[in-house]
């Protein structure tokens, strides 16, 4: 996978690409990381890449020349174009589903706008989605660029140490993940539940989707709509008093 970042502020993307999981990724080449500084195309001798808006107002607008000529780079040096991606908050809202839809790419193109946002005429030219990661404000898309590429990094095959970890984690089907214990057996009165310490993995694995389930309704239950599930974990729903709170929440949403 390769990603491409177009920034004005290339140092702020420094410290995450050299830290843990990504910085293994891209050490056994799993990805390839390349940040392009978009005041490098400006072609005034001040180096501008944001103007005043026409029409008047507050604010500054980056200008449309140099992410023209950086995306221009970018397609000469990668051999295609790529999937280019403007973070915006105008954006369609970033998940799970968004994350692997992604992860099924080979190159990603992520543009990083600043003040105002960017002329409208790059977003209608080169930008192929919008994506947000919250309806909140930052002060420019380098965050939310690299929340993508972690997310993203993790779900490509051999990235992460376990192979399963991605497939069970928060999200992966619609479920908040179960709790999760390590040692000591007790901390502050508070013991690990006794079905995790039996060896039974059977019994391990209902446990878990009780208490995922159980999780999600109480603090997600906007997700559940969306889960299904098998015959089989209907009635182990329905054994431990589920499957009516689940059942009332999916007709909740069917009514809206």
């Amino acid at each position: 996978m390769r990603f491409d970042v177009l920034t004005i502020f290339p140092d702020l993307l420094a410290s995450p690409l050299e830290e843990g999981i990504i910085r293994r990724a891209i050490a056994d080449r799993k990805v390839a990381v390349h940040i392009h500084n978009i005041r490098d195309y400006a072609t005034d001798r001040q180096a501008m890449t944001d103007d005043r808006p026409f029409g008047g107002g507050e604010g500054m607008v980056m200008k449309p020349e140099p992410i023209a000529a950086c995306l221009a780079a970018v397609r000469e040096a990668a051999g295609g174009p790529g999937h280019v991606v403007l973070l915006s908050p105008q954006g369609r809202l970033y998940d799970q589903r968004g994350a692997e839809k992604l992860a099924a790419r080979d190159h990603l193109v992520f543009l990083c706008g600043r003040y105002e946002g960017v002329d409208d005429r790059v977003r209608a030219l080169f930008v192929d989605e919008e994506i947000s990661i919250g309806d909140f404000i930052l002060t420019g898309g380098e965050l939310a660029a690299m929340v993508i590429i972690d997310s993203v990094t993790r779900l490509l095959p051999g990235v992460l140490g376990c192979a399963d970890s991605a497939s069970q984690d928060t999200f992966s089907r619609g479920l908040l993940k179960h709790p999760q214990f390590t040692r000591p057996r007790e901390f502050e009165g508070i013991a690990v539940p006794e079905v995790l310490l039996s060896g039974d993995h059977a019994a391990i694995a209902e446990w878990r989707l009780v208490a995922s389930v159980e999780q999600t309704i109480a603090r997600r239950p906007d997700l559940m709509p969306q889960v299904r599930f098998s015959k089989a974990e209907e009635k182990l729903l329905r054994r431990h008093g589920l499957l009516e709170a689940v059942r009332a929440l999916a007709g909740r949403e069917a009514e809206r």
